[in-house]
């Protein structure tokens, strides 16, 4: 694996593990349901805004990265 991608993967996990979902529902997406939506800030580093094709935003959602496929892991803390 690349750099860049290892940066992309551990950068997308430490936002999805503290970003604040206060808009998301209390019960997980049903089976082939559809992700709640929510928002995540955006990274401070122009390299990683570039990468994830964000430049110039304090905030961003899913689908706004520019790629072709998002991985998401979900984690049942509670």
């Amino acid at each position: 694996m690349g750099k860049t991608f290892k940066h992309f993967i551990l950068w997308i996990g430490i936002l999805l593990l503290t970003a604040g979902f206060s808009k998301a529902d209390s019960q997980p997406p049903q089976v082939g349901g559809l992700l709640p939506e929510f928002t995540l800030s955006a990274p401070r580093s122009g390299e990683h805004q570039q990468y994830l094709g964000i430049e110039g935003k304090d905030s961003f959602t899913i689908p706004e990265i520019k790629a072709d496929i998002v991985i998401i892991e979900i984690f049942s803390m509670y």
